[in-house]
This record gives C-alpha cells, sequence and structure tokens, in this order.
C-alpha cells in the first residue's frame, strides 16, 4: 500500500545539490540528526509532482551542522542527477518516528486531547497545531472561541496517553485575551457628545 501525505511526516527538503558525484545538501527539522544517521529510506516530494511521494534509497548521510547534512541516494550518481531533486520535500512514514520520553509527545499524537490546566480544570480540545517563524502554537477551542497555547515546557506539562488528557499551567489572565469583547465602542465613541461649539466669521 502507498503512503500519502497524511501517513508521513516531514523529515525537511532538499536545498541543492553538492559537488559533481549526486551528493545534496538536505535541511533536516529534527532534534538529533545524529539520531538519523543510519537511515536507509526517505520519500520524496518533488517540485515538479506536488502531493505524490517518490521512495529513494540513502547510500550515505553525513551531519554537517546541528540542522544540515549531506546526503547521498542510490542511483543518483551526478550532478545532473540531483539538480532536479532541487527543493524537494523529504518525508518519512509516521510509524518510524523515533520513540520519545514518557512525558513527552508529538503534535500529531495530542489531536482531539481533552487539555487540563493545573488551577482551571477541564478548558477544551486541542484541534490542530502551528509552526510560527516565532515558536509552535497549539490551538484549542475553549467556550467557542480559538485560544492559542505557545508549545513551551513551562507551559504544557504533559501528555497522558491512557487518559487521553494534556495537561497544561497557563499563565494568569491569557484565557481571558481570547474572551474580552472588543471595547472600541467603550473606548472610541461614533459622535462627540460634548457641546456644539460656534464658528465666528
Amino acid at each position: 500500500m502507498s503512503l500519502t501525505l497524511d501517513d508521513c511526516y516531514e523529515l525537511g527538503s532538499i536545498v541543492k545539490p553538492h559537488g559533481l558525484k549526486g551528493f545534496v545538501v538536505a535541511a533536516l527539522d529534527v532534534d538529533d540528526l545524529d539520531a538519523y544517521r543510519k537511515v536507509k529510506s526517505v520519500l520524496l516530494e518533488l517540485p515538479t509532482a506536488p502531493g505524490k511521494l517518490t521512495p529513494y534509497a540513502i547510500e550515505k548521510l553525513t551531519p554537517q551542522s546541528e540542522a544540515r547534512a549531506l546526503v547521498k541516494f542510490q542511483g543518483i550518481d551526478r550532478i545532473e542527477d540531483a539538480e532536479p531533486l532541487r527543493n524537494a520535500k523529504l518525508w518519512r512514514p509516521l510509524a518510524e518516528l523515533p520513540a520519545l520520553a514518557a512525558d513527552q509527545f508529538y503534535f500529531h499524537d495530542v489531536i482531539g486531547f481533552t487539555v487540563i490546566d493545573e488551577e482551571l480544570g477541564e478548558l477544551g480540545t486541542v484541534e490542530t497545531f502551528y509552526e510560527l517563524p516565532q515558536q509552535d502554537v497549539l490551538s484549542m477551542r475553549y467556550q467557542g472561541q480559538e485560544v492559542l497555547i505557545p508549545v513551551a515546557d513551562e507551559l504544557i506539562s504533559h501528555a497522558d496517553q491512557a487518559t487521553r488528557t494534556l495537561h497544561v499551567k497557563l499563565p494568569a489572565g491569557l484565557l481571558d485575551v481570547y474572551l474580552t469583547p472588543p471595547s472600541r465602542e467603550r473606548d472610541e465613541p461614533d459622535e462627540f457628545d460634548g457641546p456644539e461649539l460656534e464658528t465666528g466669521k
């Protein structure tokens, strides 16, 4: 059975070819690049075929920095072969995600979990996550409003897979920001209520 994007997680992307022998530079969005040294294959989503995943066997993966690696794919032996892979996205099956510690979680694992605040109790349900340039945020539905919670250790304690709950410690006033109605009418009256001024000629 062929895998779809919903069955996979995005590992990174190919930046450019490297050298003349088919190597490419890949930018990988992972916490521990060393954990991927022995990966045998990836799925490529080529710019010319969005949404379609093609398996590629990896001959060698060598980390260059915390976020970049040199990759040699089987059958890609010349720069001319590597050039069409530029900007391709790299995917891996969700089933092969590295195991996490007991109190850690992957974003996709907690969609639908009930959010429990240590002081306020049950709040709402995890709807999705947004990966923003500044920080990842969790989207929760609370009293009919979308509430965004920064993904930070001091705010999100742990996930309980058995009870499908996500435990948080929200800062005071965070929920009020989303629930307080706009005060434009009060702060910016549409009409001037003071006495009319007479203008002389």
